[in-house]
């Protein structure tokens, strides 16, 4: 694990811009397929809120392999190579166990969360379920000032959860062919070897989405792939691997 000052998060943030900017062409499409997302979910939940969840839960699936091709593309300028938008499509082909198991772990914490809401819900909700035209307003009645209370934590924990499995989880299953499992355990540890600076990389993930998704989500067409390519540097200047500073010391002099 590789300490972190407070500006790492900001530096990452740097580093994707560039590669953006190498490659706006391959940013677009991805930027294109998250706004498709959002638009989607955001129109089922105005026409059948009932099916939400289950959109959401797609959108879980399809979301990790669209942001493995943003790594995909940041990984290979780091090396050196042209990216291309075919190659990145198609990266995660020789993961999809790994993937697969991964996002079936996402998708149980996402149930699990639902389930949990609608728990908080029923216990401390005060006015009666609100419908999805005045949600807002019921949400922040002052009667329900406990319900916010409690699922603003319940939420927050289980947000955090998730955001500790999938940090560096997706670019490293791509970097090293790892397992869904060893690749959420290192996820979670670099969570806590610096959970002020990662809190801060969720703080600004949270920050640019919420910003990127008024009006109408065209903000997602840039911020999307931002993101992506961001969480690449995240995930190398979180991590370093042994291996690489053992052979470094073995080819130096003397």
């Amino acid at each position: 694990m590789q300490p972190l000052g407070p500006g790492a998060p900001f530096a990452w943030l740097a580093a994707g811009w560039r590669d953006l900017k190498a490659h706006p062409g391959i940013g677009l499409f991805y930027g294109l397929c998250f706004w498709l997302m959002a638009v989607t979910l955001g129109a089922v939940f105005r026409a059948k809120p009932e099916y939400t969840l289950t959109i959401a839960s797609g959108c879980l699936l399809v979301g990790p392999f669209l942001a493995m091709g943003l790594y995909e593309v940041s990984r290979r300028r780091e090396q050196g190579l042209t990216p291309e938008l075919g190659a990145s499509l198609t990266c995660w082909d020789s993961h999809i166990r790994s993937m697969g198991m991964l996002v079936l772990v996402l998708i149980v914490l996402e149930l699990l969360w639902g389930r949990a809401s609608l728990v908080v819900f029923a216990v401390f909700f005060n006015t009666g379920m609100p419908s999805t035209t005045g949600v807002l307003n019921a949400v922040f009645n002052p009667d329900n000032w406990e319900f916010v209370a409690v699922y603003l934590v319940v939420g927050g924990m289980f947000a955090a959860l998730v955001f500790s499995t999938a940090v560096v989880s997706i670019p490293m299953i791509l970097d090293r062919d790892t397992d869904a499992i060893s690749a959420a355990i290192t996820s979670i540890r670099v969570m806590f070897s610096s959970p002020g600076v990662m809190l801060l990389w969720g703080l600004v993930i949270t920050t640019l989405i919420a910003v990127a998704l008024l009006p109408w989500g065209v903000g997602l067409l840039v911020i999307g792939p931002l993101l992506g390519h961001a969480s690449w540097h995240a995930y190398r200047g979180t991590v370093r691997w042994q291996e690489a500073e053992a052979m470094a010391s073995d080819t130096a002099p003397g």
